[in-house]
């Protein structure tokens, strides 16, 4: 088809090239999911998608950055559907709250084992990538700690809050990592309420309301 006025295929070459890094890190994205990030390279992305390994460059300085791209993509999903969740309903009560977010994460590694493979897994050997889990750590951290401002108890601790959110969340990635890999073999649903009840006990002496 012939280009027209700065054209082709109906499709600007700024859409164009969106088109082809958005194939790029969803191809980056199924092989991460598949057999882990280590497995992710240049050429493995490029033969799946059909691109020259010329748009990839394109778009990305080498492996480690359409990694990053990958995971800040699937960061700020999960980051946005946990501050909706916080934001949906003022009136809620905290402990509510946290425990539709718990519920939310264990749904989405039950229906999404690749999603999984790369938001909860340590990326052993990889600093960027275990740098962007650990800041997804306090970002979460942060989220949960604004949605139970409301609820903070007169002159609150909140040195001792953040320390026992933090301990929390990452508990409760260890014990998902536990369960998705068969060592804890009970259901989602006892899941979200052994991880709901944990919650509650850790908020209880900063929280004015459950």
């Amino acid at each position: 088809m012939a280009a027209s006025a700065g054209l082709w295929g109906g499709r600007t070459a700024a859409e164009r090239r969106a088109e082809r890094r958005e194939r790029l890190v969803t191809a980056a994205q199924e092989i991460w999911a598949e057999q882990g990030w280590a497995a992710v390279t240049m050429r493995g992305v490029c033969a799946r998608t059909s691109l020259n390994d010329r748009y990839f460059y394109e778009d990305f300085a080498d492996r480690d950055d359409l990694l990053a791209a990958v995971w800040d993509g699937m960061r700020d999903e999960i980051i946005g559907r946990i501050s909706d969740i916080a934001g949906e309903d003022p009136d809620r009560p905290a402990l509510e709250t946290l425990r539709k977010t718990i519920a939310l994460v264990v749904e989405r590694v039950s229906a999404d084992p690749g999603w999984a493979e790369i938001i909860f897994v340590r990326h052993v050997g990889s600093a960027i990538l275990e740098q962007r889990r650990t800041d997804l750590l306090h970002q979460a951290t942060a989220v949960l700690m604004a949605a139970a401002e409301p609820y903070l108890v007169k002159d609150v601790d909140r040195t001792g809050f953040r320390m026992d959110t933090l301990v929390g969340i990452g508990g409760f990635s260890e014990l998902v990592n536990a369960w998705r890999s068969g060592l804890i073999d009970v259901s989602a649903t006892e899941l979200i309420d052994h991880s709901a009840r944990i919650g509650a006990t850790l908020a209880a002496r900063y929280l004015t309301a459950a």
